[in-house]
């Protein structure tokens, strides 16, 4: 098959969880199909290094400048004239992009794609003068419900212009993720609970759930030292829900772990800290930020935490971690839409006091973390390797085409 991906931003090398996915599903689509690349690049350390990269493994890749607003303030104000807009803000930064749109219809002319997959609903709008019908199956690859997390997240707002901005934003985003699911021949969810909710606004669209994977060959077994008590939380940090789970990790649940062994850190890795973020590094919290590669790092943890309070879709970090073979603490909405089993796979508790009981557990317990790592890793192999995960995009593909005939 011929396959084009519409991404908001190259694939590789991957960096952050949205990358991951993508560059996991192109990587392994590539090694059965002709794959091509149509997307956004930002013009930073990284660009050059992100057109190389994705095309080693695809047959085309053409890119437009960034569409993200750059310098101090750029965004905060973009988001502010959003709010006098009919659109979201998501919908605003592609809106005026009609050079995409002609790159778009170019590709679509020059070659015959029997797949067009759109990454994330905010690149939805670019198919408005191309229709589902005799030309290539189109598929949505919803990494979560986009409206459904900003709505968790105008929940948990603080500040008055904050919570109006949200309370707007999320419900013009539902308005535009609802209207475009009934654009598109198909869309996989990555958690039967996003899917659960899409089919609770549109019954009939056709939807199947390809969860995050992990390359299990890069995310191998960790060997050697453990720094002893640490706890590692990795991720993008510009992220509010990461943002948000780190310090509540840092203000309600470290705490008391630190009373219990004074000795504990707790590193994060992941760019894009804010100063609310970084100024909780101190009394064993540190800000690490962005690293070439966060493999040492999961390796020398004792714990990994994932103390996600918001977020839809499932966790890249969990599945990385338990790849790794390392034992994992995480809320249930951190787990949520992954086949894990509490005390099996990894250990899951909600409430600050459990989370850190949960945590001394595995610090004072090396047989409990072993076990809980095996598992994991075995977990990982068996359901969550891109090879397995591909397949069952692919079969989705095939009943596609079939509801076609």
């Amino acid at each position: 098959m011929k396959i084009l991906l519409v991404s908001p931003f190259l694939p590789s090398p991957p960096r952050f969880g949205g990358q991951r996915r993508i560059a996991g599903l192109a990587r392994e689509l590539a090694r059965r199909h002709d794959v091509s690349v149509l997307s956004f690049n930002a013009t930073d350390e990284w660009e050059h290094d992100s057109l190389d990269e994705t095309r080693t493994y695809c047959r085309e890749v053409r890119t437009l400048p960034n569409y993200e607003p750059v310098g101090a303030g750029a965004k905060r104000k973009s988001q502010l004239r959003s709010m006098l807009s009919r659109g979201s803000y998501e919908r605003s930064l592609v809106a005026t992009r009609q050079d995409f749109q002609r790159a778009f219809d170019e590709m679509l002319a020059a070659d015959d794609y029997d797949v067009v997959q759109i990454e994330f609903v905010q690149m939805a709008p670019f198919l408005l003068s191309h229709r589902a019908g005799n030309g290539p199956l189109l598929v949505l690859d919803e990494h979560n419900i986009e409206y459904d997390i900003l709505r968790r997240t105008a929940k948990a707002s603080t500040g008055l212009l904050r919570t109006v901005y949200n309370a707007l934003n999320w419900r013009k985003l539902a308005r535009e993720e609802r209207a475009a699911w009934r654009r598109f021949d198909g869309v996989a969810l990555t958690s039967a609970r996003d899917e659960r909710l899409l089919h609770d606004e549109f019954p009939a669209c056709r939807t199947a759930v390809i969860p995050n994977g992990v390359d299990v060959s890069e995310f191998s077994l960790s060997s050697g030292a453990v720094d002893a008590d640490s706890l590692v939380f990795f991720g993008a940090i510009n992220y509010f829900p990461n943002a948000d789970g780190v310090m509540y990790f840092a203000d309600e649940v470290f705490p008391a772990v630190r009373r219990r062994r004074p000795h504990a850190s707790f590193r994060v890795i992941g760019p894009g800290a804010s100063p609310e973020v970084l100024e909780r590094q101190r009394n064993g919290v540190e800000i690490v930020g962005m690293v070439d590669d966060v493999n040492p790092y999961i390796d020398r943890a004792a714990v990994v935490v994932v103390p996600l309070r918001i977020g839809g879709g499932t966790r890249l970090k969990i599945v990385e971690a338990l790849s790794k073979g390392k034992p994992v603490v995480s809320t249930r909405l951190g787990a949520e839409g992954l086949d894990v089993v509490d005390g099996t796979h990894l250990l899951l508790a909600d409430e600050p006091h459990e989370f850190a009981d949960q945590v001394e557990r595995v610090l004072a317990d090396p047989d409990l973390a072993r076990r809980l790592g095996a598992a994991g890793r075995a977990l990982m192999e068996d359901r969550y390797s891109w090879g397995t995960i591909t397949r069952q995009l692919e079969h989705f593909y095939d009943e596609l085409r079939s509801a076609r005939r």
